[in-house]
């Protein structure tokens, strides 16, 4: 509450500060500078909102495009460690292999199908996606290690997993990310403000200042859309893509028709 206060007695202190240099000033400008009515002023103010609109959206958008990039390459991270533990598996003897490459794909599968429904109705993860990487994260730490190099090769897996892991808890955090309320009052009070302008202005209401301001509106609620569309980076029209597991999948199919026969021999 006091910073509340705090912020309130700093927005009066400079609205007091603009009328007194305003009031002053006019005592000693020039009489050259004055306007006959204050269409001038209601210009300057018509000026001051239109600038405070775009700074507004310009400054959400900025935020929304750089959290929606963000939420892009938490999918990319994710697709590549999914595709690192299953060439990694690919040098496992069976049963190991063929499990822990099923579960992968199993894995990828439920992403780009459950989870990224319920990312985009709910805004959070699926339990039953969580369910499958814990299956996974268990059969590659339960691998046998009986040498050096069949250590090697648990050890690069489970660090590929953990990148899975980390990926996804930044990928949950995107799907419920929110822009901050303070920053949709601004947008909104900037909206009002703007469409107000209008009565302001002091246009005279005919047929071509109706369209005009028709088209003004359209204008305004094109860019309210587009604000709300990113700020939700798994839903919505301007989603972000599965490209990266629906290209985590081609690789291991292009693994799978490569693996050696001798890869599937037993120990």
């Amino acid at each position: 509450m006091p910073g509340i206060l705090l912020q309130l007695g700093v927005l009066v202190a400079f609205a007091v500060i603009a009328v007194g240099i305003f009031v002053v000033g006019d005592r000693v400008r020039p009489a050259s500078w004055r306007h006959s009515d204050d269409s001038g002023a209601g210009s300057m103010t018509l000026d001051m909102v239109n600038m405070f609109f775009a700074a507004i959206v310009a400054f959400v958008v900025v935020i929304l495009w750089q959290q929606y990039d963000t939420s892009h390459a938490h999918t990319v991270s994710e697709g590549k460690a999914l595709v690192n533990v299953y060439e990694t598996a690919n040098g496992m003897p069976e049963p190991d292999r063929k499990q822990i490459q099923t579960l992968v794909t199993a894995y990828t599968r439920e992403v780009i199908g459950e989870e990224w429904k319920t990312m985009d109705e709910q805004r959070r993860l699926s339990p039953a996606a969580q369910a499958t990487l814990d299956d996974l994260r268990e059969a590659v730490n339960a691998a046998p290690a009986a040498d050096a190099d069949a250590k090697a090769t648990q050890d690069k897996a489970a660090t590929a997993v953990e990148a899975i892991t980390d990926a996804r808890y930044d990928r949950g955090l995107d799907a419920g990310y929110r822009l901050p309320g303070f920053l949709y009052v601004a947008l909104w009070f900037a909206t009002g403000m703007l469409l107000f302008g209008t009565v302001f202005s002091g246009v005279v209401v005919t047929k071509r200042s109706v369209l005009m301001t028709g088209l003004f509106g359209l204008v305004i609620g094109a860019v309210i859309v587009a604000v709300y569309q990113l700020d939700r980076p798994f839903s919505g029209g301007n989603h972000v893509a599965k490209d990266a597991y629906e290209l985590a999948l081609a690789r291991f199919q292009h693994i799978a028709s490569e693996a050696p026969a001798a890869s599937g021999s037993p120990r």
